[in-house]
């Protein structure tokens, strides 16, 4: 049963301070905590294992009794009035629930692949916007992983998470260096899809049947030399308007669902992962 230790009524208070700092990535990382603000967001975190370390709930905005699902997961539960409430959240619509959590470990070295896997790799994709977009797009399609490499955009940022839709907790991220990434997917013999206006066949053509990763550039520069001498083969989304490109979310959706029709859309058993709690 959920049973609150304080109501907390000002901003001024320690607790909602200290939470408030969270939004920034930087003091996130140095308390190795960050936010999730609303209940799908939440739910999602819990059942991939994340621990919460705080949960807060404005009671003006949701029933005590729906939170019994988060009954045992934390101690450390406060109420808080509708106004700091309003005044703390990042976004207009997290149904009076916000919390804390501990952040995981998602570097490369915690990654097992599975047989024939299908991987997106995403190289200094900067927007958290976008970032989480391609999270909630690979989970639909059922991706064995997202590798992120030369890491711009802190995976637990507010944006990334309520953009994702919480799938940031249910799918496995990794991250590493370009070099660190590219040594995994020789070793292992995936092929790699660089997405590139040079040298590029179309996407539809290459067959993603086989143990495969589709590469994805940043928004303004796209994919750096490092990948692009070391791809397979170079693939295109051809175009019949007056743009030559794409958002980075949108050439990723693409490209992923028609990997997926290919493998006619076989549930995928997800590449495991030892991400540190």
């Amino acid at each position: 049963m959920i049973k609150p230790k304080e109501h907390l009524t000002s901003l001024k208070n320690p607790k909602i301070q200290n939470m408030v700092s969270l939004h920034k990535s930087r003091e996130s990382r140095e308390k190795g905590v960050f936010l999730i603000e609303g209940v799908r967001e939440l739910e999602k975190a819990v059942k991939a294992g994340y621990h919460l370390t705080s949960l807060f709930y404005c009671p003006e905005l949701i029933s005590i009794e729906y939170l019994k699902i988060f009954s045992g997961k934390t101690t450390e539960v406060y109420t808080i009035t509708k106004e700091v409430f309003q005044r703390i959240t990042y976004r207009g619509n997290s149904g009076g629930l916000i919390a804390t959590a501990k952040r995981k470990e998602h570097h490369i070295i915690g990654l097992q692949l599975n047989k024939n896997p299908l991987l997106l790799i995403l190289e200094s994709v900067e927007k958290p916007g976008n970032l989480g977009a391609i999270l909630r797009t690979a989970d639909a399609a059922g991706v064995d992983a997202v590798i992120v490499c030369d890491q711009q955009t802190d995976l637990y940022n507010s944006n990334v998470i309520r953009s994702s839709l919480g799938c940031i907790f249910t799918i496995p991220v990794f991250v590493g260096s370009s070099a660190e990434v590219i040594d995994l997917l020789k070793a292992n013999e995936i092929k790699i899809y660089c997405t590139s206006l040079l040298a590029s066949v179309p996407y539809y053509t290459i067959d993603f049947t086989i143990s495969a990763a589709i590469i994805m550039g940043a928004e303004a520069t796209g994919l750096t030399p490092i990948w692009l001498d070391h791809s397979d083969q170079n693939i295109v989304i051809p175009m019949r308007g007056n743009v030559d490109s794409l958002n980075v979310s949108t050439s990723a959706a693409i490209v992923i669902f028609e990997a997926m029709k290919q493998r006619r859309f076989e549930k995928s058993k997800r590449t495991k992962s030892n991400l540190s709690k």
